[in-house]
């Protein structure tokens, strides 16, 4: 007699006797999907993560559609079509557009990709060290953020999971053990065959998948002779005014991250791994109907653990853990931020700061009516009279700047456009003011690498 047909379970379950099936087909392979997917991108953002896998996930088919596209051959594209976008995009490692970059030094302009985008957001969570007072209309900000020289090229490693975070993991794992052992001791072993095929595909893909190497990609080197890259991120409300090194800016503005991932360019393990998830749905499927209700409850179980620690990872801030690896690559650049109260005065200020002569390359070609244009394109006679007047106190050489017209300029104005002058000449003085002030704050802030002379 056949060893399997002559067991015995364990223990015998009354629930079975009854005809009361649970219908537990739905979950099989849709329930949990986007969570199964959120909790897969995290394979290569925590050390030790792919090897923490191994439970009865929900979603296995939307996760076997969703990587199933990196597979690039027809026999992939036809299994799982779509576009085949590369390993950092479908990780979620790239494709978020940044803001315009525009190099006042250099008149590079471009719009920026994920890295970029990365930058603002951390700018965003910094709390204003100060204030410059004036009109208020709409609350704005400058962010200096000075890059420094010895950017990191390669990433050595994703930061290591924590010890929470792993025994966190353990309940998923210990659970979907426990169904499986369970249900074999009742007798119902192809409740234990689902159950152990969901912990097996789950397990291999998150292996296979956390095997990539998350690197720092960006522009091997400038060209000679370059001028300081300094620029700005141009946002809504919010400008970052980036000073460094062409070497040192580029991998923001040009950077991104990438995975390499062997196998390439035709990934034929995710492939696999994704035929082995496409399988696991089918399968449970069509088979866990035929399981007892005691199976049956054995399964919710451990695929409801699943879901739940899924869910868990799917919380984490996974921009947060991005911007701390960028920021690692970049050794952790100074920012200083300053709130503004109105547009104008955001020019005004992001213009003083850019023309400090401590910055500044001698002979350059930096013209600050560009900048006052790209934060004010309004062509109007009031904001043209204007930009000329600040632009010509700011290439003024003296100490002291006069953000005023005299009488003799003002005839052939209306009167509200003399009022409107006076106000944004108000706003330019409290700019300058405001700069004067924190001056200590803002030129510091940037430390110049040291030449060979001071190195030895």
């Amino acid at each position: 007699m056949d060893i399997i047909t002559s067991y015995k379970p364990t223990f015998s379950v009354p629930i079975n006797q009854s005809k009361f099936n649970l219908n537990t087909s739905n979950v099989a392979g849709f329930f949990g999907g986007d969570e199964a997917i959120a909790a897969m991108t995290t394979v290569h953002l925590y050390r030790g993560r792919r090897w923490l896998g191994w439970y009865n996930s929900p979603g296995s088919y939307t996760v076997a559609k969703k990587f199933g596209r990196l597979a690039n051959s027809r026999f992939w594209d036809g299994l799982f079509p779509g576009p085949n976008l590369t390993p950092a995009e479908v990780f979620g490692l790239d494709g978020k557009p940044g803001p315009r970059y525009w190099g006042v030094f250099s008149g590079t302009e471009m719009t920026t990709g994920h890295l970029a985008y990365l930058m603002v957001q951390k700018t965003k969570e910094i709390q204003p060290e100060a204030e410059v007072e004036g009109r208020e209309t709409t609350p704005l900000s400058v962010t200096i953020v000075d890059v420094g020289d010895g950017v990191v090229k390669h990433l050595d490693r994703a930061p290591m999971m924590s010890t929470h975070h792993a025994l966190l993991a353990a309940i998923p794992i210990t659970i979907s053990l426990a169904t499986c052992g369970i249900s074999a001791a009742s007798g119902d072993w192809l409740a234990f065959a689902l159950i152990m095929l969901g912990i097996i595909s789950s397990g291999v893909s998150c292996l296979v998948m956390g095997t990539a190497q998350l690197e720092f990609a960006s522009v091997k080197e400038a060209a000679p002779g370059v001028p300081p890259a300094d620029g700005l991120l141009l946002m809504r409300t919010d400008v970052v005014i980036l000073r460094g090194a062409e070497k040192d800016i580029d991998p923001i503005t040009k950077g991104k991250f990438d995975l390499k991932m062997g196998g390439g360019p035709e990934f034929r393990r995710i492939g696999l791994c994704s035929l082995l998830l496409l399988a696991q749905f089918l399968l449970q499927l069509l088979l866990i109907p035929q399981a007892s209700t005691f199976g049956q409850i054995m399964f919710i179980s451990s695929v409801a653990a699943s879901w739940a620690y899924n869910s868990f990872l799917s919380s984490l801030e996974q921009e947060k853990i991005q911007i701390g690896v960028l920021l690692k690559a970049l050794r952790d650049p100074p920012m200083l931020k300053i709130a503004l109260k109105n547009r104008a005065a955001q020019a005004v200020f992001a213009c003083l700061v850019l023309s400090d002569n401590v910055r500044r390359p001698s002979n350059s070609d930096f013209k600050p009516k560009e900048v006052l244009q790209c934060f004010i394109p309004n062509e109007t006679r009031v904001w043209n009279t204007w930009r000329d007047k600040v632009m010509e106190e700011l290439e003024k050489h003296e100490e002291e700047k006069s953000f005023d017209l005299s009488s003799s300029e003002l005839p052939g104005f209306r009167d509200d456009e003399k009022e409107l002058l006076r106000s944004l000449f108000q706003d330019a003085r409290s700019a300058y003011r405001g700069y004067q002030k924190h001056i200590n704050k803002i030129r510091p802030i940037y430390s110049p690498p040291l030449n060979e002379k001071q190195l030895s």
